[in-house]
């Protein structure tokens, strides 16, 4: 096989890394998670803190990094409701925490969701903390996409300043595509108006429901096959996270199963990008 010109090197960029959530294997603990990344193929994993009591000792968690030799990409902070009280209950803090974990752990990025309405005086600064601690860490603060909590009749105002970062000065920014899904948008639209903005993906999917679903991607309503692609031909080079619900695989070979489809559907999408046209001396796109 011959090495590729430069100018079709140029036009075959590296892909982005493909990371499994330590979620995506409930209810299987953290361990789990970084068995099934390294048995299955992952490029790494994003730890979701709190989702056990592994996942918040950085010690346990940096013997499981060693011990299966799968990095640690992303760590999500302890801000959902069933982590309110994972390092404490200061807000700000766990944020901290969460960077220093990052640090020690060689991951790059730190995914937080915007303070629930109740938490008025870390809302009030939100926007501006962030925008401190980017500035203070050597890892990136992403800010995801959440949704309005939706009852018969009614939507609740759940987060303050707001579930839809589009218009907020936030400078790097994670995408959920359940999330998008249950606040009825396209995450596609969603890359497309961030731009340089998205800097990480909760890859997933939805139907719309008033549920936040954590479908496996190409399942619902995302048009997630599309979206990897256009962002990939687009120039992301962030991480891609399989952040789904797999409680209803319902055994471990399942699981593993599902799992494995949707890093290779992951795959495929993103490489559609780069196998679907070559650039001539011309500059011309030629499809192969």
């Amino acid at each position: 096989m011959t090495d590729p010109s430069p100018r079709e090197a140029q036009s075959s960029p590296a892909l982005p890394k493909v990371a499994l959530s330590t979620s995506s294997v409930y209810p299987e603990g953290t361990s789990s998670g970084f068995e099934l990344a390294r048995k299955l193929g992952y490029d790494g994993v994003e730890l979701m803190v709190g989702i056990d009591a592994v996942a918040a000792d950085i010690d346990a968690v940096e013997k499981l990094r060693d011990y299966h030799g799968v990095p640690v990409l992303a760590v999500h902070a302890p801000c959902l409701l069933i982590s309110q009280r994972v390092w404490g209950t200061d807000p700000w803090a766990k944020l901290d925490r969460s960077a220093e974990a990052a640090i020690r752990l060689g991951a790059d990025v730190v995914v937080v969701h915007p303070p629930f309405r109740w938490q008025a005086e870390y809302a009030r600064g939100f926007v501006a903390g962030i925008e401190r601690l980017n500035a203070e860490y050597d890892v990136t603060f992403c800010v995801e996409n959440m949704y309005p909590w939706r009852t018969p009749g009614r939507e609740v105002k759940a987060y303050v300043p707001g579930w839809d970062p589009t218009e907020l000065a936030y400078e790097h920014l994670t995408l959920d595509f359940s999330h998008a899904s249950t606040a009825q948008q396209q995450s596609i639209d969603l890359a497309k108006s961030w731009g340089s903005r998205l800097q990480h993906i909760h890859l997933t999917d939805g139907t719309g429901s008033r549920k936040d679903e954590h479908l496996m991607p190409g399942f619902g309503d995302q048009r997630a096959g599309e979206t990897l692609t256009w962002v990939a031909e687009n120039g992301f080079d962030g991480h891609v996270v399989l952040e789904v619900n797999s409680r209803k695989s319902g055994s471990r070979a399942k699981r593993e199963d599902d799992l494995r489809q949707a890093l290779d559907f992951t795959r495929e999408h993103l490489g559609a990008a780069t196998r679907s046209f070559a650039v001539d001396g011309t500059g011309t796109a030629q499809e192969r």
